[in-house]
């Protein structure tokens, strides 16, 4: 899937900190704090002896550039990284660099200056033990450093960088020509102003010089002090480089940064400052560490509810739908994803958060299709649906114009689930359109949603084109839509259908029941696909305010709005996923929440959240909190909302076929078989089957019947006793994907 790639592309998760670009030594400032924030000092220390060289002397002449980028500096000081890392050199165990049992190498090395650039190179190389001799033409080490430190300090620090390592020191000799010197390298560090030996520095390469195998740095090529010791640690590399494979280009380069200031989140916080005014103690180095931000493009792992619950990355998700889709294990079967490729909600928010623009949850919807044609995707995971689904569509469907007209200027779409969840919706709603708009048509049905959540492309592309044909059928008129998912999927497969939202017909008519609710306090919770519907969103909160209500904001809104749990239909897929989406919602706020889903509506007030849909308020319907309803019910309700619908505005009766036999399930079962998307209607076709069949086992001790039925892909078991008058008593039910040969 060559997508992958682009999706990743640009994925920012692995830029540096603006500290660490900043830093002339690019010091891995997150893991160096990350290390002191769990009181690791000594480890923390060698993290920075490592990237510097010599620590107390950058410790003490450091001019601090991360600073000036440090997004803190406005939120109580910029985090003191100084102070820290003074607090890791003087709090470590041990400050002894470490000793590294290497064979010694023959290659012979010459450094020609004993300032801090030749000396930092001569660590580097004499560490990997090669010979290495520093040729000094004064009779002291440590070149301009003193003008700038007391002796003891940078002298002992010397000293101990040096102190398991061999190198040959030669004072008071100055050298004039490089012809002189018979060594397999040479890097030049005379210093500021110093000998140049007419070599071109910088020739096609950091540090290469246009003498093949002398190079050359320091303040001799203008560096400050700090950049100077770089310039000598990495020359050592691309003279390694040059002893190994004769080439002069190694590559090196200053660490950048492409991350964007407005991804970090920035917790305030005051500077922390030494007690005693010069070094922090072990707990307030802690403290002053835990202030730090780690900058990182985190967005989409923190918002995202995918990779925020399964703490992944882009990158991370493309690599194992990859090996998913492409198994490269030696049975064929490596599966790493295919649960979080079910699990993605489509929420749009991971796009919306991030600075690249990259859609994940279109790359995972991509990948599920790719999983279903090669029939690598469980189908258990989505059968449910997409059977709801031509359930609304065929028995529960319905396409009408009203009584005497040919055609229709308006047709009022309300999607599967709105009246799944209360016929009223449906029903008043129709009534108030009607009113106005007397050509008004009616379509029951699903906007094919469900489909392409499960990557179901020949379904979802024959739904489409059914409500395109019956469209066109009842006139091509403007479809008012109740619920934002379903204008989503209109937008993006019938752009050819005009759009209007109900609510927006609700706020300029104003023909809806007066329901005071002054005084009340409640918060919007926008539905995900409402997300690009500013003018929608607006609308809601005009209809909740003008009933009295006075909205206190969520954390998440408008465009940042957050999936119920419902979207990419996750229930089944991973339903502990599921329910912490869920718990998450419902806990932003203590105040009722108002939404314009049904979904949304109906699945927080099944875990307890008073929700109200915003019909609830308009037209006096619901009170907010549970109905109680199982998957049984709402089948129910669509099929009691075409009954109603045929009565009412078209004068019809719907003889409609029903089973002789009536099912009485105890209210324990009940709650089983809906949590686990077990229908009664479906249980009821397996004890029909059953008595028909004959194939059933009697069990005496029970007094009961237990038989199967393999209905779509799954089978479905039933217990049941006959207690006469058509009734049957469900004494248990259960489903399981397993095929029974028979």
């Amino acid at each position: 899937m060559a997508f992958s790639h682009e999706l990743v592309a640009e994925c920012l998760q692995f830029e540096q900190a603006f500290c660490t670009a900043a830093c002339p030594f690019s010091l891995d400032i997150r893991d160096f704090i990350g290390k002191l924030q769990q009181g690791r000092f000594n480890i923390a220390y060698k993290t920075y002896q490592n990237a510097t060289g010599f620590p107390g002397i950058v410790s003490a002449l450091c001019p601090e550039p991360c600073q000036a980028v440090c997004p803190m500096k406005d939120a109580g000081g910029a985090i003191s990284l100084k102070a820290l890392e003074k607090a890791a050199i003087a709090h470590a165990r041990s400050t002894d660099p470490d000793r590294y049992n290497v064979p010694p190498k023959e290659k012979r090395i010459a450094v020609i200056g004993a300032g801090i650039s030749g000396l930092a190179c001569a660590l580097r190389l004499a560490s990997r033990k090669y010979r290495v001799t520093v040729f000094e033409k004064s009779e002291r080490i440590g070149g301009h450093l003193y003008e700038l430190l007391p002796e003891e300090i940078f002298l002992t620090d010397i000293a101990l960088q040096f102190k398991f390592e061999q190198y040959s020191l030669v004072t008071n000799t100055e050298i004039t020509n490089l012809e002189d010197l018979s060594f397999d390298a040479i890097y030049v560090a005379t210093g500021k102003g110093g000998r140049s030996f007419g070599l071109t520095l910088g020739a096609g390469a950091p540090f290469a010089t246009s003498h093949p195998g002398v190079f050359a740095g320091g303040s001799l090529a203008g560096a400050d002090s700090m950049t100077a010791i770089v310039h000598g640690l990495n020359a050592a590399n691309a003279i390694e480089t040059w002893l190994k494979i004769g080439s002069m280009h190694h590559s090196w380069a200053p660490v950048t940064t492409k991350l964007p200031h407005e991804v970090v989140r920035i917790l305030p916080s005051e500077l922390i400052h030494p007690s005693n005014g010069s070094i922090y103690s072990k707990e307030e180095a802690i403290g002053e560490s835990k202030r730090c931000l780690k900058c990182c493009c985190d967005a989409c792992n923190f918002h995202s509810p995918l990779m925020s619950y399964f703490r992944k990355f882009p990158k991370r998700i493309t690599e194992e739908v990859q090996v998913t889709i492409t198994p490269s294990s030696l049975d064929g079967a490596a599966k790493l994803a295919t649960r979080y490729i079910s699990a993605c909600m489509h929420c749009g928010l991971c796009r919306e958060v991030c600075p690249k623009d990259i859609d994940t949850g279109e790359f995972l919807l991509q990948s599920h299709r790719t999983m279903r044609r090669l029939g690598q995707m469980p189908w258990a995971f989505h059968e449910f649906y997409l059977r709801d689904m031509a359930f609304s569509m065929g028995e529960a469907g319905l396409a009408r114009l009203p009584d005497g007209c040919e055609t229709s200027r308006y047709l009022f779409f309300p999607g599967c689930q709105l009246g799944a969840s209360n016929p009223e919706y449906v029903i008043q709603s129709y009534r108030f359109l009607l009113t106005h708009f007397t050509d008004t048509s009616l379509l029951l049905g699903c906007c094919g949603a469900p489909a392409e959540w499960a990557g179901e492309e020949a379904g979802h592309a024959e739904v489409i084109a059914r409500i395109y044909n019956q469209w066109e059928d009842l006139g091509r008129p403007v479809a008012i839509l109740a619920c934002p998912s379903c204008a989503h999927m209109f937008r993006k497969y019938l752009p050819e259908i005009p759009v209007e939202f109900l609510y927006s017909i609700l706020q300029e008519k104003q023909g809806w029941r007066e329901a005071s609710f002054s005084g009340s306090t409640a918060s919007v919770y926008d539905p995900c696909t409402s997300r690009h519907e500013p003018l929608l969103q607006d609308t809601i909160r005009k209809l909740a305010t003008g009933a009295g209500f006075a909205l206190d904001p969520l954390p998440m809104e408008g465009r940042m709005a957050e999936c119920c749990s419902y979207g990419g239909q996750v229930a089944i897929a991973h339903p502990p996923y599921a329910e912490n989406m869920i718990a998450k919602r419902i806990g932003q706020k203590n105040t009722p929440y108002i939404t314009y889903c049904s979904n949304c509506r109906d699945i927080f007030a099944a875990a307890g959240k008073e929700t109200f849909h915003i019909l609830d308020i308009l037209f006096g319907i619901g009170n907010g909190r549970d109905n109680g309803l199982s998957v049984s019910d709402r089948q129910r309700n669509r099929l009691e909302l075409k009954k109603r619908v045929l009565t009412e505005f078209w004068n019809e009766e719907w003889n409609r076929m029903e089973s002789d036999k009536k099912l009485v399930i105890p209210k324990d079962l009940q709650e089983k078989l809906h949590k686990n998307h077990i229908l009664e209607s479906d249980l009821l076709d397996v004890v029909e089957y059953c008595e028909r069949s004959g194939k059933k086992l009697y069990d005496p001790d029970r007094n009961s019947y237990t038989g199967h039925r393999q209905i779509g892909h799954m089978t479905f078991w039933v217990e049941y006793r006959l207690a006469g008058e058509g009734r049957v008593e469900l004494v248990n039910g259960y489903c399981h994907r397993l095929k029974i040969e028979e």
